[in-house]
């Protein structure tokens, strides 16, 4: 096992942290092959270690004791076989992250961190997915919804002024009137180029009202006028307003 009380500041600790932890997930996620091979429930008790140079390795517990690092999870190997494979390797997976943490926090004791230094230090480590979520496939799917989520903020916070409709994947309510063209500070032109008006009631209304595309006739409405809430309206993928409907039924 690689040791070694090297690390000092905060960022060394935690550039100890991921180097360890990178050896740890190629373990059970690229070369999981390798380390099923290695954890032979015929040998001892093994211990799964993460190195700082991103690399991991199989083997017995250190001898000393105490040791001079805080140790893994003891006889991994013993469990290999009467678990599931996914179920096994989430079991070594949850224990890599206790060990981890066990194993930074061991140097910022040792080196004297204080507590704000010790919060730094936890935020850093913090900000990274655990082993556990990336051998268990949730961190990808936090990192999609997170995507997800800002992507709407940010459409929600910087609305297109011109919305209109492109395709049949366009944004079907909005809470911005569309336009037909730029608006100038010419009273001229606003009269020429202003909002599009409402198909139901031929009045443009308030800019912060919500609005609905038909995409039958193209056609926008403002939702009160065709009895339409945002909430309903996020649930059609395809919206027919009341007009379209009774040409439909006819």
């Amino acid at each position: 096992m690689e040791g070694g009380l090297s690390p000092r500041s905060v960022d060394d600790v935690f550039k100890d942290f991921k180097g360890r932890r990178a050896g740890l997930i190629k373990a059970l996620t690229t070369e999981v092959s390798d380390f099923y091979q290695k954890c032979d429930p015929e040998k001892e008790n093994l211990c799964l270690y993460g190195l700082p140079s991103e690399e991991w390795e199989v083997n017995l517990p250190a001898e000393e004791v105490p040791p001079e690092l805080p140790e893994p999870a003891l006889g991994i190997n013993f469990a290999r076989d009467g678990m599931q494979d996914k179920d096994w390797l989430a079991l070594v997976a949850v224990h890599s992250d206790s060990w981890l943490l066990a194993v930074a926090y061991y140097f910022g004791a040792r080196f004297g961190f204080d507590k704000n230094e010790r919060k730094r230090l936890f935020n850093l480590i913090n900000e990274l997915p655990t082993i556990f979520e990336v051998v268990s496939g949730t961190a990808k799917k936090q990192a999609k919804e997170k995507s997800s989520i800002t992507n709407n903020s940010s459409t929600k916070s910087k609305p297109n002024p011109k919305m209109q409709h492109v395709s049949e994947s366009h944004t079907k309510a909005s809470r911005l009137p569309p336009k037909v063209e730029d608006d100038t500070p010419d009273e001229e032109d606003d009269e020429e180029h202003g909002e599009a008006a409402c198909a139901a009631c031929g009045t443009s209304g308030d800019p912060d009202e919500f609005w609905i595309f038909c995409d039958h006739c193209e056609k926008w409405y403002h939702g009160r006028c065709v009895r339409m809430t945002p909430a309903r309206a996020e649930h059609i993928k395809q919206y027919k307003c009341p007009n379209c409907s009774k040409r439909a039924r006819v």
